[in-house]
């Protein structure tokens, strides 16, 4: 998993943005387009916003790839109070809360308030997406049509992922499992996540992973 993070210093504030988190979602153009200027260079004017306004822009980027110190003693990022997984139609898993990435031996690789997991099999940059689903022309309606909805009681506690080798993401801690429109289905505590996108039960993993070969590249 490699970063890239550049920094757009502002009076009291710096936009950190990071490359190879950014999949072009585009939440920050649409949302503040004076601030946040493709066209522009740089690209990132944070003086042309106040801070709570990038505040409330930057926490929209669904991949983390954006972020905001503040000096000016106003509020600074809190992660969402419930952790959630949305089911990206075509797209990745977009993870929001208090988010740990784990490796198989426990080690620490990010924390995060919002990150976007590939489904897809094909990034570059595994365990996080960078947007190679629209390349594979991958597709899932993310719907979770196939699943049985059931309430649940999540608590904000932190929320554990861990790219198992070469296989799914496993899922340890309360969390609630989104379809692509944001409406609830089921707890993600203790699932695994396909991440080869090759499972024929998606999001879940059924196994598809070993018959495909996948390989994550560590």
């Amino acid at each position: 998993m490699d970063t890239k993070i550049l920094r757009y210093e502002g009076k009291n504030v710096v936009v950190s943005y990071d490359v190879n988190r950014c999949i072009h979602a585009a939440e920050c153009v649409r949302r503040s387009p004076q601030v946040f200027d493709p066209k522009s260079k740089p690209w990132i004017s944070p003086n042309n916003a106040d801070a709570d306004e990038l505040l409330a822009t930057i926490g929209h980027c669904p991949t983390g790839a954006l972020h905001l110190d503040r000096q000016d003693g106003g509020a600074a990022e809190s992660a969402d109070a419930v952790n959630s997984i949305t089911v990206a139609a075509d797209g990745p898993l977009y993870l929001r809360g208090r988010i740990k990435v784990l490796d198989g031996s426990g080690t620490l690789i990010l924390e995060d308030t919002r990150v976007a997991l590939c489904r897809c099999g094909e990034s570059k940059n595994k365990p996080l997406c960078d947007g190679s689903h629209e390349r594979a022309k991958f597709e899932d309606a993310g719907d979770l049509s196939t699943i049985e909805r059931e309430d649940v009681a999540a608590e904000a506690t932190d929320l554990e992922v861990v790219p198992a080798t070469n296989g799914p993401f496993l899922v340890r801690g309360s969390c609630v499992i989104q379809d692509a429109f944001g409406d609830p289905a089921c707890s993600a505590d203790g699932k695994a996540l396909c991440r080869c996108g090759h499972s024929n039960n998606k999001p879940f993993c059924d196994g598809s992973h070993k018959r495909v070969g996948f390989q994550d590249g560590n």
